[in-house]
């Protein structure tokens, strides 16, 4: 059984990566994606979106970071993909499953699953381009709107080369909203010769249960139930209830340790919406982090978020420890 951590654009960047693999034991985690358009990506661009690249692609708490590209080009695709592997990733994931309508408009992410032939000349072209020793994944959607086409697409990563495929259980129609569709990656599992993961809407054990007998599929990625719940990985792993009572504390002491990373590096203005973005997804799980939020609603400077959090007296980076 693996536990994977998902991408997921603008919420698990590095800081919350560490964050999360030091709360709870994880396979590897993916970065959030680095956009390859017109020219190869610099190796500038991938420690700006993975510094673990300078830490033998792990976290702090040594999980494996595996680097996500996504771009509709297969030369360029391919030239930044070697350029990666020159950094030894733990391995690199394309994406073929980001909803996001700016990113589909520039011929990205998901939308990019109604063109078979190209995820397939794209995946080739990559997996020629990196020594065999570095893995290559892909994390793709149940297609634009007809889940229908998920086979095709699922089909033409296998082939292309991908060594495991990580299936997010909704169309990108369908975006973030419930249900998810678990039976789908079970289909998608009988359609290709590669490892299948599944993906979407696990918030809880009682999901990841439902996740696993629906699908069939053993192996499971987290996303949002994971920052929505830290210690949601953990309580998979033990069979431990949950009780918010109980991990109030520690998280507590996640959340200080958090604040002092992020003040280390994210720039100031940015930092109290960075805190805030994750206690908005606590609160699903914490009535606790409801209430500080509340109380960080209108803090909009570093000082008031510190004074309101115990006055913290500058940044530390317990997550290091």
């Amino acid at each position: 059984m693996k536990l994977l951590l998902a991408p997921m654009e603008g919420l698990a960047d590095a800081p919350m990566r560490d964050l999360l693999t030091a709360a709870g034991h994880y396979d590897w985690a993916v970065s959030e994606f680095a956009r390859v358009s017109a020219a190869k990506l610099s190796a500038r661009s991938f420690r700006r979106i993975a510094p673990e690249l300078d830490h033998g692609s792990r976290t702090r708490a040594g999980a494996p970071v595996r680097v996500q590209l996504l771009g509709s080009d297969p030369a360029c695709m391919a030239a930044s993909a070697a350029e990666l592997a020159a950094l030894a990733p733990a391995g690199i994931d394309l994406n073929f499953g980001c909803p996001a309508p700016t990113v589909n408009r520039h011929r990205g992410g998901a939308v990019l699953l109604e063109e078979p032939e190209l995820i397939h000349r794209i995946t080739r072209r990559v997996r020629a381009a990196v020594p065999a020793a570095v893995p290559v994944s892909a994390k793709m959607r149940l297609g634009v709107e007809d889940p229908g086409r998920a086979l095709d697409a699922a089909r033409a990563l296998a082939e292309g080369g991908v060594g495991l495929l990580v299936v997010h259980a909704r169309t990108r129609q369908q975006g973030y909203r419930p249900p998810a569709h678990w039976e789908w990656v079970g289909r998608v599992a009988d359609a290709v010769a590669v490892p299948v993961v599944a993906n979407g809407e696990v918030w809880s054990v009682a999901d990841w249960r439902r996740c696993r007998a629906i699908s069939g599929v053993p192996d499971v990625m987290l996303g949002r139930g994971a920052v929505a719940d830290p210690f949601l990985v953990d309580r998979i792993r033990s069979d431990r209830p949950f009780c918010a009572d109980h991990d109030w504390p520690r998280l507590q002491r996640l959340i200080d340790a958090f604040w002092g990373d992020v003040q280390q590096r994210v720039p100031a203005r940015h930092a109290p919406g960075r805190l805030k973005q994750w206690l908005n997804l606590l609160r699903r799980r914490y009535p606790q982090a409801g209430a500080l939020f509340a109380a960080l609603r209108a803090e909009a400077s570093v000082e008031g978020v510190s004074r309101v959090l115990g006055g913290a007296s500058g940044p530390r980076s317990a997550l290091a420890a």
